[in-house]
């Protein structure tokens, strides 16, 4: 990402594809509810407790899953230098990176319906 986002949850937020620990996730999900409760603050007394981002990808033939809490994503640190973010959690810490995909539209087609 070009410029560095407030926090981890503004950076998935904006991102298509996320880079965990050098291998690429292209799924990856947000707890959305939770997001809203805790934006609403009718969340629960164990919702920092509660898995907020969940990431698969496939490393060779073996599937590889990771799920962070949301006080896991809140307490990651974002280091410039390499434009990542570092979570930890019970296996250790974790560098995660998010892309945001290049997009196009469809206009195309109307600039050929007036070239006829």
């Amino acid at each position: 990402m070009s410029t560095a986002p407030s926090s981890l949850i503004d950076a998935l937020s904006a991102a298509d594809m996320l880079e965990i620990d050098d291998l690429h996730a292209g799924h990856f999900s947000l707890d959305n509810d939770l997001l809203a409760q805790v934006s609403a603050g009718t969340d629960g007394a164990d919702s920092q407790q509660q898995p907020l981002l969940e990431i698969v990808c496939m490393d060779g033939r073996d599937r590889r899953q990771w799920q962070f809490s949301l006080a896991e994503v809140m307490a990651a640190t974002y280091d410039a230098a390499s434009d990542s973010w570092t979570l930890n959690d019970a296996g250790g810490p974790h560098r995660l990176r998010c892309f945001a995909a290049f997009r196009g539209d469809n206009e195309d087609e109307a600039d050929d319906a007036d070239e006829r």
